[in-house]
């Protein structure tokens, strides 16, 4: 089934990718894969939990997935997976992603890299029977490598919020709840203000070059999405091709049923009514020199996405 059209969810972590990608998979005919880019290790080697709360080898969806893919989950080695990754899939290697043509070496092995993802989008689209698949990996990089297999064909929401909150956002300490015991990162990352900052500037940047270059590209500004839940929703299901009844209203209420989804948020678990909303700024306010840093830092970028 490789007539879907596919929906990335890009931009800097913290930024609401999480709940947009939820409401987007409560939307008839679409399928939320969550960050597909950590499938490799967080499922397939840490046997990390799917979003309904089954380990990813006892979930019926993913294993389904698994065999209509690669013949079974056991067919892949993650290892090698991830050492693929580890050569193309970089910020360090957007430069070269970002041309037209990269070097042939890099051409073989990104090839091999989306095709991997490619027959993970169509496994999930047969196995679903959707016609949209939506991978909130957020990382520019692996747009960048998408764009080059999809073309056109891949549609991409730029998920953006102020620099300041995404900076105290990232200084949080959050337990990962779907980490097992083998692992790595038993918390959700922390960045220091200096390098959140960095960070923000070169995923938005090079998200806005994807699209300079001919993807299809809607802009979500967190702030706006917060305070016109409906009038901001609205416009990403018809991005998503959808039209019709959604999921959220306009007191910004929806309700959210278990999702198959790989990594992500914590709430990738939660089910039932939510409310979107603002809700309590990140406790820990950022210190004046982080402040500093962050505008400072930020500052070429911020006008571009209207902060």
């Amino acid at each position: 089934m490789d007539d879907f059209r596919l929906l990335y969810v890009g931009g800097m972590g913290r930024s609401g990718s999480t709940l947009v990608e939820r409401l987007l998979g409560e939307l008839p005919g679409v399928c939320s894969l969550g960050e597909a880019v950590h499938m490799w290790r967080r499922a397939l080697v840490d046997g990390e939990p799917c979003g309904c709360g089954a380990p990813f080898g006892e979930c019926g969806f993913w294993r389904d997935v698994g065999e209509a893919a690669f013949g079974g989950w056991d067919r892949i080695d993650a290892a090698e997976v991830l050492a693929l990754k580890a050569s193309v899939d970089r910020t360090r290697f957007v430069p070269s992603l970002l041309g037209a043509r990269p070097p042939a070496r890099m051409a073989r092995r990104l090839a091999d890299y989306t095709a991997l993802y490619h027959r993970v989008y169509a496994a999930a689209a047969q196995v679903s029977g959707c016609r949209v698949i939506v991978d909130s990996s957020k990382h520019a990089s692996l747009a960048a490598c998408l764009r080059h297999r999809y073309g056109p064909r891949l549609h991409l929401v730029h998920m953006l919020r102020d620099p300041q909150a995404v900076a105290r956002a990232w200084g949080k300490r959050v337990p990962r709840p779907d980490a097992t015991a083998t692992s790595p990162e038993q918390e959700m990352a922390r960045y220091s203000p200096g390098r959140a900052a960095v960070q923000w500037a070169v995923q938005n940047e090079v998200l806005a070059r994807v699209s300079r270059l001919g993807v299809p590209t809607l802009r979500v500004r967190y702030e706006d999405f917060v305070a016109d839940p409906a009038g901001e929703f609205a416009a990403l299901a018809e991005f998503a091709g959808h039209a019709g009844e959604l999921p959220v209203d306009a007191a910004g209420t929806a309700r959210l049923s278990p999702a198959h989804t790989v990594s992500g948020n914590p709430m990738r678990f939660d089910s039932g009514t939510v409310r979107v909303s603002a809700g309590a700024a990140p406790s820990g306010a950022v210190r004046a020199p982080g402040r500093i840093a962050v505008s400072v830092l930020t500052r070429p970028s911020r006008p571009r996405f209207g902060y």
